[in-house]
């Protein structure tokens, strides 16, 4: 891998990454951009104890334009984007709206100065990462070669951005399809450095804490052992419905041995990863007969505690309950956060495993 670091017009970092050293990523960005505007800030919920992003600028950001105004294809005569270069393998910059920011400033204090609500700067960093220069690409179409490539990115960027200041946990993640909320159609993803540990990180440790250690390591096992919930195999890795599935496609995608994050996965690893993946996102493509709208994220541990605790993995879900219906959260899952599955894990599981 080759990884070349240059700036956009706005100073903004870009990073190519390239499967040899055949390119020199030497394109300027000749676009006349306004500074970054990026004034977020962090509030934590008295109720839950659960911080809050308010990010007011990102109203403005790109809503779904047309494909030869992609932002997210290379450039094109005429046609400047985010990426300079006129191709690439996989491109991660630093996006132009983030929920959390380098630049993010002010000092820790409270809503209303009534010490009830603390506040504090939105600081960390929200990059995008694109798998691929294809407009009309998906990553269940990449090459296991090209899916190595974007973990390789992923665990660049999951390293750097530990060493950020403000950073407590990185989460990289791809959003899929309109029905999920996407407005840039090209096949891309993001990767956010969170301020603090995730809400559903931290619940996780507690479990993992109360069990005596982690607690996928022997879900895992159990699943191995049932097989009735499996989907895939590899060498290194696991995919199974998770046996208290939520969403009427659900997926977690586990390494066999515990590491806590991305950097740590050997090369024969991240190698299984990418076929076994890739098989997963074809059986979530046949299953409909039409692309799955979903999200995929990977789970990793926090920067700089609870590591032990932590064990890797990937989560894949989907709003998509049959071809054309989708499972809304009402009631039960937003208000209370009890969900409700019109499908057993078991018939999701061998509903995939037909698809494939």
């Amino acid at each position: 891998m080759k990884r070349t670091v240059r700036h956009l017009a706005d100073g903004r970092e870009i990073i190519y990454f390239d499967h040899t050293d055949a390119h020199e990523r030497l394109a300027a960005d000749t676009r006349d951009l306004p500074p970054v505007a990026a004034a977020s800030e962090i509030r934590r919920d008295p109720l839950t104890g659960e911080w809050v992003a308010m990010a007011a600028h990102r109203q403005t950001r790109t809503y779904k334009p047309p494909a030869d105004l992609c932002p997210l294809c290379p450039t094109r005569p005429g046609k400047p984007s985010e990426i300079p270069e006129a191709d690439y393998d996989v491109v991660v910059f630093e996006n132009r709206f983030p929920s959390f920011s380098q630049q993010a400033t002010g000092d820790p204090s409270t809503v209303d100065g009534l010490g009830l609500v603390p506040t504090a700067p939105g600081l960390g960093r929200c990059e995008v990462v694109c798998f691929t220069s294809d407009h009309d690409g998906a990553f269940s179409r990449l090459t296991p070669e090209q899916v190595r490539l974007v973990v390789d990115a992923w665990a660049d960027r999951t390293a750097a951005l530990a060493q950020t200041p403000g950073v407590e946990q990185v989460f990289p993640f791809e959003n899929r399809g309109e029905e999920i909320g996407v407005t840039l159609s090209h096949p891309h993803g993001q990767i956010y450095g969170y301020p603090f540990v995730t809400p559903k990180t931290e619940r996780m440790l507690a479990v993992a804490r109360e069990h005596g250690g982690s607690v996928l390591g022997d879900v895992l096992a159990a699943e191995q052992k049932s097989g009735e919930r499996v989907i895939a195999t590899g060498e290194h890795w696991t995919a199974f419905v998770p046996p208290a599935a939520r969403w009427p496609v659900h997926i977690q995608i586990v390494p066999h041995r515990q590491v806590p994050d991305l950097p740590a996965l050997t090369d024969a690893e991240r190698d299984d990863f990418s076929r076994v993946y890739l098989d997963v996102l074809r059986r979530c493509d046949a299953l409909y007969d039409r692309p799955l709208p979903y999200i995929a994220g990977w789970h990793q541990a926090p920067v700089r505690r609870d590591r032990e605790l932590s064990w890797l993995h990937l989560e894949l879900f989907s709003v998509l309950r049959a071809k054309d219906k989708l499972k809304y959260l009402a009631g039960s899952e937003s208000g209370m956060a009890v969900w409700i599955n019109d499908a057993t894990p078991e018939q999701i599981a061998e509903r995939l495993r037909a698809a494939g």
